[in-house]
């Protein structure tokens, strides 16, 4: 299924989609919170293999047919605990253009209109004040510090920010 946002296209990714999603991944400010080891081609490829993932690329609607990132979600099935979770890689020369914020809006809008969510949530590295300012617009509320979170390329524990979104929250 292809979504369209005010100013993105989210579209299913297809193989063709891995190198430049792969070119995407290696720019050091996406390698900084995205890594993948020294084979970004393989990291991708087995992203797109994971099993109760769904991955869309992300196309500029100005520009259809060039990838500018990735979006991808999922959801906790157990009724009693059911939400849907996102995550998002988008390319460093589109950043600060609101394509980001678009995207995330547009899955969300069909994760609670057309999967009956109710509850969504991201987890941007707690320093990612960009990523988080993004989510914010979207209506994503800090929820809590999930300390030692994620390793950072550097080796060391960083810690992440969960935030979450209730279907009446979500801002238009």
């Amino acid at each position: 299924m292809t979504l369209r946002g005010a100013r993105v296209v989210l579209r299913p990714t297809v193989p063709s989609d891995v190198p430049s999603l792969a070119a995407i991944r290696a720019t050091p400010e996406v390698y900084a919170r995205w890594r993948g080891g020294a084979d970004l081609v393989a990291a991708v490829r087995e992203d797109l293999a994971e099993t109760g993932a769904e991955h869309l690329t992300i196309e500029d609607s100005e520009d259809e047919g060039v990838v500018i990132g990735m979006i991808q979600w999922s959801a906790e099935a157990d009724p009693d605990y059911r939400h849907a979770n996102i995550d998002i890689y988008l390319d460093p020369a589109v950043h600060g253009q609101g394509l980001g914020t678009d995207a995330v809006r547009t899955l969300a809008r069909h994760l609670i209109t057309d999967h009956g969510h109710h509850r969504i949530v991201i987890d941007p590295a707690a320093d990612n004040a960009a990523a988080i300012r993004c989510y914010a617009k979207v209506g994503f509320r800090p929820v809590g510090v999930m300390r030692s979170y994620e390793r950072g390329a550097d080796g060391t524990w960083h810690d992440g920010l969960l935030m979450d979104l209730l279907a009446g929250e979500l801002t238009r």
